[in-house]
């Protein structure tokens, strides 16, 4: 369920399957490329609309951060390769999104650690980014990944890691670390990467989805 706070607190359960559902891509300041992976989403809307028999609108919207707009979106997508920065009064608003029920899922395209962990410092001072065990029901959904997060591309040959923050039992971000989910979404003409690659990385977008979707 997906709790909202739109000027005032309200409860809004749209539910996975509730027609024309949209998401977004997070906005952000500090000069990364935010506006990365431009296929990724769309490709994952298109899978998720076929293989989960959801309704999301085929393109995904731009919200930033700081907007009361970020509140109309039960999963935002963030992602880049460098900095990031957050001024107190956009903090806060995340801040304010998440815990109303709101899911954000931070997708490292290579270079976005150092930056993202201390700006996430500012929206929850009081949490630390914890790596989830391989049986949280993120992994589980539709798909099953039993060994946690799919490896799609090496970058520093690190493994794959997938890490949450969690809110009053909670979890409320998702960040998905050395795995690079979002370039195994898109077209495959831009990585050329192999079929079955592409497949895992899609699937477990979905499995992100639908947890954001579903979850209490």
């Amino acid at each position: 369920m997906f709790r909202i706070l739109a000027f005032s607190l309200v409860l809004f359960s749209p539910g996975l399957y509730a027609q024309n559902l949209r998401i977004a891509k997070l906005k952000y300041d500090g000069g990364g490329d935010w506006y990365a992976n431009k296929t990724a989403l769309p490709n994952l809307i298109e899978f998720c609309n076929r293989n989960l028999n959801t309704s999301l609108h085929k393109e995904e919207d731009i919200v930033e951060v700081g907007s009361p707009d970020l509140f109309s979106y039960p999963y935002v997508y963030m992602t880049g390769h460098g900095n990031v920065r957050l001024s107190d009064g956009q903090a806060e608003n995340l801040r304010s999104y998440l815990r109303a029920g709101g899911f954000l899922h931070i997708d490292d395209n290579y270079g976005m650690d150092p930056f993202v962990r201390v700006e996430m410092k500012k929206v929850f001072p009081e949490l630390d980014f914890i790596e989830l065990p391989f049986e949280h029901p993120i992994y589980h959904q539709k798909y099953d990944f039993n060994e946690g997060l799919p490896k799609i591309h090496e970058h520093d040959g690190k493994p794959a890691q997938g890490f949450g923050l969690i809110y009053e039992g909670r979890l409320v971000c998702f960040y998905s670390y050395e795995a690079d989910l979002g370039n195994g979404w898109e077209d495959r003409i831009i990585y050329n990467d192999p079929e079955q690659l592409r497949q895992l990385a899609l699937r477990m977008g979905a499995n992100i989805v639908t947890y954001a979707f579903t979850s209490d």
